[in-house]
């Protein structure tokens, strides 16, 4: 996209931060939505619980990007907690999507996060956009979010429904936790460690957000994991290599149940996910075998 004003929610998270960052080196006018009174002129005040968007800050926007919801790793499941990841998505997406809707000129795309807890456990078998959602917490979590984007849909807006794997980063996510332990020569597999982890750099996923903002062939559904997705057992060897650090401890399957509750499932479950349409459109890969993601990571 040429010099453009784009919104962004989520701003304040590993991703959203780095986006903002990548698009204000480009010369890009970004608008933060904060749930908070605005206090400089690139803050929009919105609050999703209760569906409020400051809709005359979205004017003039060609993008709106949103990535805000709450952690999915953050808490122990409880089922207030559930309700929260559920509620902080869905409502802050309809809230989002309605805003878009309402605007006399709204912006060319409306790039909402998901994930792709969509698919839930695919166990060996690959999947691209075109599977159907699993069974489970997260999945139905994820149908939910992506269809409250409807009114910007109905509105004519492209809409992209990013649904991102596990980003390798140093700080923030699930790798940003496991960097310490294994720094600390803690690391180890989880459970068996057969499971597939589809993992995404931290480079690559804003630059995948990028592409999509500048590819108006792409909506709907597209998975922002990196090509080649590997197992846990895989992926602690790599961090053992990479850190330099042995890797010879096992976190066993029923240690994980009692600290993490229903979260320890998705953790022990696996997703095989390539990004088919992605792909389909150009797209290159900076780090897409695991070694070279964990290295761009630490620089």
């Amino acid at each position: 996209m040429p010099h453009s004003r784009i919104a962004v929610t989520g701003s304040t998270g590993l991703i959203g931060a780095a986006l903002v960052r990548s698009l204000r080196a480009d010369g890009h006018e970004v608008v933060r939505l904060v749930r908070r009174p605005a206090r400089t002129g690139d803050e929009v005040e919105w609050d999703p619980k209760r569906g409020y968007v400051d809709v005359a800050g979205l004017v003039g926007c060609d993008a709106v990007v949103h990535l805000a919801g709450a952690g999915v790793g953050d808490h122990r499941w409880t089922e207030a907690y559930k309700r929260e990841i559920r509620e902080s998505r869905v409502l802050g997406t309809a809230a989002i999507a309605e805003a878009v809707a309402s605007l006399d000129v709204p912006p060319k795309v409306l790039l909402s996060g998901s994930a792709i807890g969509f698919y839930g456990d695919t166990g060996d078998r690959a999947v691209d956009e075109d599977a159907p959602p699993g069974d489970g917490f997260l999945p139905s979590v994820c149908v939910e979010w992506e269809e409250a984007t409807a009114a910007a849909e109905e509105a004519g807006v492209r809409t992209v429904h990013a649904r991102t794997g596990l980003v390798v980063a140093r700080q923030g996510g699930a790798w940003g936790r496991l960097f310490p332990l294994f720094r600390a020569g803690l690391g180890g597999r989880l459970g068996h460690g057969r499971q597939y982890w589809s993992f995404i750099a931290l480079h690559d996923e804003i630059a995948a957000l990028r592409h999509i903002l500048d590819t108006p062939e792409l909506s709907g559904p597209v998975n922002l994991t990196g090509p080649a997705p590997v197992t846990n057992g895989e992926v602690t060897a790599a961090m053992g290599r990479v850190l330099r650090r042995p890797t010879l401890l096992t976190v066993p399957a029923p240690a994980l149940r009692i600290a993490l509750g229903d979260f320890s499932e998705d953790v022990l479950g696996s997703q095989r996910v390539l990004p088919g349409r992605l792909m389909d459109s150009g797209f290159a890969f900076a780090f897409p075998g695991i070694d070279a993601a964990i290295r761009a990571a630490l620089r």
